[in-house]
């Protein structure tokens, strides 16, 4: 009782941080996270929320506002819904955000509140397979037939399941959206395209059959995810209408009758061909990618995807994983996420052995344990993103692991989160072989590397007494890396605001590294440092500088403005240039990127920070002028 309680009041002070729930348009969760889409994302007090106790840390990443929780976000959710009320979900992608970040949203809104029963179904014919493999069950006795059917069922009638999830992503009536998928893997629908396949293998010929005329395309929908997400949105978009033209005496029972007429036979002749079609086309083009090189393919899913997951962007790929699961009846993607979730697991463990705090040692068993069962935000967000070295370690890991995976051809038969029981559920029906083994060892490579590098290049005790130094004294360190101090200026006149403030994860985690961020009044940015212009973007909206005493300083303008391609912005200066404190760097249109939407707020990073002690601001003032020393490098 006395958790519900602390549930409620954490629920409250949520609500309250995402600006009421009057601010609420969506809310889903996944394995670890609330994902909330608000009208406004400015009213989220990101910062308040990472400071409250059951809150791991806070991203805002694909449109959405995400309070990472954790083991005990299904709780959490509970709690949340009663405050929030009825959503209305027709507005749950506003029409201004980045196309990617609508995607990423419908995408993650569909697929994660049926990611558990389909993880949970995925063990359980992992361990089907094992089962059959080792001969501790017969393939023809009852008890398998029962339990094949409980764990393959979810898989066979996913279009139902994502025919509600994706009708109320859209903003229609759930019920419809299952009705609709229903008849997509109704029996009489599965036997005959069977029964046309069989015919194509040499079988007894089926004669073609008609819709009024219009000859039928017969396709196998079971366990397919793309044709009925494209049917839900068409029938929302008839089934709106239709609420609105229909008299309310009527259109209770007239608008479900209008949508199963018109939808379904649409869906058969027009909406589901065009999908598998677009299925199969995706399917071979991640093929071609794997088949070029697969070790390289899986170095880099691998090396990547925490930091996917770091921002809620790996939800772009779980239709991936199913598409080609529906497709080709496995997918070899989805393995070489295993050794990244092992290679967090391992930075933990690594972390673990050499803690002196005892809080510190905790907090990696802790997570370290949970890691195992493929819930890594607590490992990353509370343990190796804020140590630096400990994450990158385990995305090496991550990334030699991933390699493995590829080199061995290891399949996954069935949609799982990548944790210690997915082994099972790469046992191919012909029994375990390398590619089963080759997993396990991808694993232990991705889980022992980051170990051993945290136990060898990491000190968490070096951590403490940086902190204390820069907190107590930080103007006469005790052992500083470099022999001077060095002082950057300004390259704006305009606000300054903490990286921590910064609406973008990458930046304000310094995961590139220290710095600080200025909103700019004007569009003219300034060289911060005597030294040489090292890179320049294609895209004009960064540069990189490297001061004359060796400060490796990236000055990104703008948020997101990668996406400009380069329009308002005029560089002044060329790769390889010598430039002085002062000097032109970059004209750009800031009224004109404000326009189309974008956040000027300009980060500027040290980005090798590791060779300082620390980077601190050289200022307490809000707002900084032109020249005036902005940030301190000991």
């Amino acid at each position: 009782m006395s958790n519900e309680k602390n549930y409620d009041a954490l629920a409250k002070e949520i609500v309250a941080k995402v600006g009421g729930a009057d601010n609420v348009t969506s809310l889903v969760h996944c394995a670890t996270r609330l994902r909330f889409q608000l009208k406004d994302m400015e009213k989220g007090q990101a910062e308040d929320l990472k400071k409250q106790p059951g809150i791991i840390t806070v991203v805002k990443s694909g449109g959405q506002f995400q309070v990472v929780i954790g083991n005990h976000v299904g709780q959490v959710f509970d709690a949340v819904m009663p405050l929030v009320g009825t959503l209305n979900n027709s507005e749950n992608v506003p029409s201004n955000q980045p196309i990617m970040n609508r995607l990423i949203d419908i995408i993650s809104s569909i697929f994660a509140p049926i990611l558990g029963v389909m993880a949970g179904a995925g063990i359980l014919k992992g361990v089907l397979a094992l089962s059959l493999a080792m001969g501790w069950i017969d393939g023809g006795s009852g008890a398998y037939r029962i339990l094949n059917a409980a764990a393959d069922g979810t898989f066979y009638f996913l279009p139902i399941f994502l025919g509600y999830t994706s009708a109320k992503k859209f903003g229609g009536k759930p019920f419809i959206g299952m009705s609709i998928a229903t008849a997509l893997v109704h029996p009489e629908i599965t036997t005959h395209f069977n029964a046309i396949f069989a015919s194509e293998l040499g079988g007894p010929a089926v004669a073609p059959e008609y819709f009024f005329g219009i000859p039928i395309s017969y396709m196998n929908y079971a366990s397919s995810v793309i044709p009925i997400i494209l049917a839900s949105w068409f029938n929302v978009q008839l089934e709106k209408r239709l609420d609105k033209w229909l008299p309310d005496a009527i259109k209770n029972l007239f608008t479900p009758f209008l949508c199963l007429l018109i939808t379904v036979p649409l869906t058969f002749l027009v909406i589901g061909p065009i999908a598998t079609m677009i299925g199969h086309g995706l399917s071979s083009i991640f093929m071609f990618m794997y088949d070029t090189s697969p070790i390289i393919a899986g170095a880099l899913m691998g090396a990547f995807w925490q930091v996917l997951v770091i921002f809620g962007l790996h939800w772009g790929l779980a239709p991936v994983f199913i598409n080609n699961l529906s497709v080709n009846g496995f997918d070899v993607f989805s393995p070489m996420t295993l050794p990244a979730v092992f290679g967090q697991v391992g930075a933990a463990i690594g972390i673990f052995i050499i803690a002196k705090n005892q809080k510190t040692k905790a907090l990696a068993g802790s997570v370290g344990i949970t890691g195992f069962f493929g819930i890594t935000e607590p490992a990353v967000y509370g343990l190796n993103l804020p140590r630096k070295k400990p994450f990158i370690f385990g995305c090496v890991g991550g990334a030699v692991g991933g390699g493995l995976i590829g080199f061995f051809g290891t399949k996954v038969f069935s949609m799982g989160i990548p944790a210690i029981f997915s082994i099972a559920q790469y046992i191919p029906s012909t029994g375990i072989d390398m590619t089963v083994y080759g997993a396990m060892i991808a694993a232990a490579v991705g889980l022992i590397i980051p170990a051993v590098l945290t136990v060898l290049f990491f000190r968490e005790e070096d951590e403490v007494v940086t902190n204390e130094a820069s907190t107590d004294s930080p103007a006469a360190p005790a052992a500083p890396l470099k022999p001077e101090k060095e002082i950057l200026s300004s390259p704006f006149n305009g606000e300054i605001i903490s990286l921590s403030q910064v609406a973008d994860e990458t930046f304000a985690s310094e995961l590139m590294g220290k710095g600080i961020a200025v909103i700019p009044e004007n569009g003219e940015l300034y060289s911060p440092v005597d030294g040489v212009v090292e890179s320049i973007f294609k895209t004009h909206h960064a540069f990189g500088l490297k001061s004359e005493h060796g400060a490796e300083v990236l000055i990104h303008v703008g948020i997101d403005t990668v996406q400009l391609n380069g329009e308002f912005f005029t560089p002044q200066v060329s790769e390889g240039q010598k430039v002085k404190k002062g000097d032109l760097l970059l004209k750009f249109d800031i009224e004109a990127i404000r326009a189309k939407g974008y956040d000027v707020t300009t980060p500027v990073i040290i980005t090798n920070t590791e060779e300082y002690l620390d980077v601190l601001p050289s200022t307490k003032e809000h707002h900084i002028n032109l020249q005036s020393p902005i940030l301190s490098l000991v």
